[in-house]
């Protein structure tokens, strides 16, 4: 103690420096023991990685057996699915030339004798759109197609005429890859959506027709809702005979005098009236409308 008190500074210091070696002895074996541990757990999960990767990755037969299970009744769904939508397809008959061309006149002449019943007027020399076998055979190849889409186009222009639409003005078709002998090619406007595969074809029809709001309404209806063929209303134009909107009406003067009005007869008087309400005026609904559908006829192929 006499020496402490004799060289006061000197003590001081030499405590602090041993409080900070303990210190940093502490700290020391605390990171030593921190990285021990660190280093053990990097060594486990090494040494459990490179095991896993040793492994060939097979799945346990419970999760197996329910992959197979979830595959095969993948495979049950889509087989039905296909069956379903191969009803809502028109068959392709077998069919020689002459004998489509027999059909096709018999549809032309059924189609005209109903727009004559339901007093439709069709364009001029009208042939369905295929206009270039009323005179000529199509080929052995594409005379069950044409067959399948006349058929097709046989229901489309039935809806028209059963919706009693005012004309046809207008009826295009696009001609099918094998009636000039070409077939289409994988992923081209053949309508193929999966490339290499021909999953499904497209013929596609244009029509113009003139109506009244309502029958136009109901042919889109019946067309959306077609049970028997698969339709895509790919194009609708409207243009409306009434381009500007209905006037606005003048408003009537009220005269400030009004005369007496004279005393109305009993009810149960011989020239007793009832009283006419003003008639109504509609607006919109009166008018005939020109819609121009592109429709889209789907034909599976698988």
């Amino acid at each position: 103690m006499k020496w402490f008190r004799e060289n006061r500074f000197l003590g001081t210091f030499l405590i602090l420096f041993g409080l900070c070696t303990l210190g940093a002895v502490w700290f020391l074996f605390s990171a030593k023991t921190d990285w021990d541990e660190a280093s053990a757990r990097f060594n486990q999960t090494a040494a459990e990685l490179n095991r896993l990767e040793r492994l060939a990755p097979y799945p346990s037969q419970e999760n197996l057996r329910k992959m197979k299970a979830h595959a095969d009744n993948y495979a049950t769904a889509f087989a039905k699915f296909k069956d379903e939508l191969k009803l809502r397809v028109a068959p392709v008959a077998p069919m020689a030339p002459n004998e489509f061309q027999s059909h096709l006149r018999m549809a032309i002449t059924a189609i005209a004798d109903k727009a004559r019943a339901n007093k439709v007027k069709l364009p001029d020399k009208f042939y369905l759109g295929f206009d270039e076998f009323a005179s000529a055979l199509p080929s052995e190849v594409a005379a069950p197609l044409l067959g399948q889409e006349l058929a097709e186009v046989e229901w489309l222009l039935n809806t028209l005429l059963d919706a009693h639409v005012e004309a046809l003005t207008s009826f295009r078709r696009t001609p099918l890859p094998e009636e000039h002998g070409a077939a289409p090619a994988a992923g081209e406007k053949s309508g193929t959506v999966a490339a290499g595969t021909k999953l499904l074809e497209r013929n596609v029809v244009e029509a113009t027709f003139i109506s009244t709001p309502g029958s136009a309404r109901k042919i889109l209806n019946q067309i959306a809702g077609a049970n028997q063929q698969f339709y895509i209303v790919r194009l609708l134009h409207v243009r409306n005979e009434k381009e500007k909107g209905p006037p606005r009406e003048a408003t009537v003067e009220i005269p400030a005098v009004i005369p007496a009005a004279p005393s109305p007869a009993p009810a149960g008087s011989p020239g007793a009236k009832p009283a006419a309400g003003p008639a109504l005026s509609f607006i919109v609904g009166n008018e005939r409308i020109e819609t121009t559908a592109k429709i889209e006829i789907v034909r599976f192929t698988f």
